[in-house]
């Protein structure tokens, strides 16, 4: 396995350079990687003591930092060291200047102004921590997504995630013995979707839940035919109502987002169609 020290330098949160990070990181196996993450880097002095770091542990550099000053030290000290040093969002930066004939804003964090999206998005948080579970359901009309599923059907980590990405959110569990409130089947505004999984793997993650609990498997919330009662009762409910279906069996939190607000887009789209 190789050992790769990866330095990663923002003048804001860094949060965009990590996820650029990661992103390419996925694409190679056997590989360590040691991260040094240096977000808020907006002085030379401050500099100064990141690059005494990056000579001890010589590795990949990549940087988001709109300072010219900063960024060329950055960039002159790397090639003194023969190490590599990255601005990814240059290729984008040039190509949006030439295409709107405008000189790029060297203002580090504009992503995270305090604007109205922002606050959007705190309120959608909110919102859908107000109504996980069930909780609530006199309020979802006023959402934009509701998710239906089975126990463990990954309905609220998935509903944090489209949260943050400004989607009021409202989720409830499907339960055979305990059928969810009629407002449910007459929603007009949010789009209602389905997240069902497969039998197996819905059992090892309730083990492994009411293992982290302490408690007995042996229950009808771990048994095989139950769950799959369960997941078929789902199924036809999803059906019967029309709302469109994700299976989470193999998805990550993040690719189920996205296909939610794919869902969300082409049923705007259609609507305004209309």
């Amino acid at each position: 396995m190789m050992r790769l020290h990866l330095h990663l330098l923002s003048d804001s949160t860094g949060e965009t350079l990590e996820n650029i990070a990661k992103a390419a990181l996925a694409q190679f196996d056997d590989v360590e990687t040691l991260r040094h993450f240096w977000p808020m880097v907006r002085s030379e002095a401050h500099l100064e003591r990141i690059l005494q770091e990056i000579a001890q542990n010589p590795g990949l550099v990549i940087f988001t930092l709109v300072n010219t000053d900063v960024r060329r030290t950055l960039e002159n000290r790397c090639r003194a060291m023969g190490l590599p040093a990255i601005a990814p969002l240059d290729p984008v930066s040039h190509a949006l200047s030439g295409l709107l004939g405008q000189e790029a804003k060297a203002r580090p964090g504009r992503q995270h102004t305090l604007d109205a999206a922002y606050f959007a998005r705190v309120d959608a948080i909110q919102f859908t921590i107000a109504h996980d579970d069930g909780i609530g359901a006199d309020d979802w009309e006023e959402c934009d997504i509701v998710l239906a599923g089975v126990s463990r059907s990954s309905k609220t980590p998935t509903s944090i995630y489209l949260a943050n990405r400004g989607y009021k959110t409202a989720n409830i569990p499907i339960v055979v013995e305990s059928p969810p409130p009629p407002n449910l089947f007459g929603l007009k505004h949010p789009l209602v979707v389905g997240l069902t999984t497969s039998a197996d793997r819905l059992v090892q993650i309730r083990r492994n839940r009411l293992l982290s609990l302490n408690q007995s498997h042996e229950t009808s919330y771990v048994n095989q035919e139950s769950v799959q009662r369960e997941i078929a009762y789902a199924r036809r409910m999803f059906a019967d109502n029309g709302w469109p279906v994700i299976d989470v069996t193999r998805r990550s939190i993040e690719e189920t987002a996205a296909a939610i607000i794919q869902l969300c887009n082409e049923r705007n789209l259609q609507a305004r169609d209309a």
